[in-house]
């Protein structure tokens, strides 16, 4: 099979962000807050941002258009992701995780309807079976406690919407500005929710400014930026039904394999089954 160039991107992002995946919760567990670690990952955006800018010569597209629409991709990612963390801290992971993975299914029905992307019946079959392997994926065992109401369930959901609708204006923006330009105004909105992240911060709690720290979370904070940069790319050439699923199911793959060496855990059997699938949706999708 010959690599087309929204394979070689697509690719390119599962490896990045299934290494980030696998790295990102060493400087979490050595004292350094998911929030900060958010902050740290909006300023690692600046670098691949200022790479795209050259690449286009410096030539960003600032009409009224582009603006919104970088506007409004930057702002349902990033502000999915603080959504997020409020989400855990009202509700159980085992139920948050599985609800938002599924955010591919409105990437699929908003880009089957108003793009009008199509495939053939083996690629309709590799999502489906992307659509069973994410959620397999993204199972995780009950835990008694971590529950407040019905609030995270709300928060969930709108997480779910927002990412799912952010790659399918990622792909509508592609039509009609430059992948670069699109990246750009999504580094600008993580630095704009950044005081957002520091008040959802509990300073109070020690936290770990050593190495282990902003440092080490701004080298593994990178990987999700550049990968991030990938995926703009990658539904510039690709259909948007084909990479949002493929990316999610082919990314957590990576990232259990990556764990499974480091910390030597044996997966749930429902993740390993999961894993499998997606491996066989990744054949199905990928020509």
């Amino acid at each position: 099979m010959k690599l087309k160039n929204w394979h070689i991107f697509t690719i390119v992002t599962v490896s990045f962000w299934g290494v980030w995946g696998a790295l990102i919760e060493i400087p979490e567990k050595a004292g350094f807050p998911a929030t900060l670690g958010y902050t740290v990952w909006a300023f690692t955006m600046i670098p691949p941002a200022l790479v795209a800018l050259k690449i286009i010569k410096w030539k960003l597209e600032f009409d009224l258009k582009s603006i919104f629409l970088g506007l409004v991709i930057g702002f349902t990612g990033a502000g999915g992701q603080l959504i997020l963390f409020q989400a855990l801290r009202n509700g159980p992971a085992y139920l948050v995780f599985p609800i938002i993975s599924l955010s591919p299914v409105i990437t699929i029905l908003l880009s089957y309807w108003f793009l009008k992307e199509r495939t053939g019946k083996k690629g309709w079959l590799g999502i489906v079976i992307a659509l069973i392997a994410i959620l397999f994926l993204s199972y995780q065992p009950p835990q008694e406690g971590g529950s407040s109401g019905s609030f995270w369930l709300g928060l969930s959901l709108l997480v779910f919407f927002a990412w799912g609708f952010q790659a399918y204006i990622m792909k509508f923006a592609n039509e009609t500005m430059k992948a670069e330009s699109i990246f750009f105004y999504m580094m600008v909105t993580g630095l704009l929710l950044i005081p957002f992240a520091l008040m959802m911060t509990d300073f109070s709690l020690d936290i770990n400014w050593s190495f282990k720290g902003p440092y080490l979370a701004a080298m593994i904070q990178i990987l999700n930026a550049v990968g991030a940069l990938c995926l703009v790319y990658a539904l510039r050439y690709g259909k948007a039904i084909i990479v949002s699923p493929l990316i999610n199911a082919g990314a957590p793959v990576l990232t259990i394999m990556i764990s499974l060496a480091i910390y030597q855990v044996i997966p749930h059997p429902i993740i390993i089954i999961g894993m499998v699938l997606a491996i066989l949706a990744a054949y199905l999708m990928a020509d």
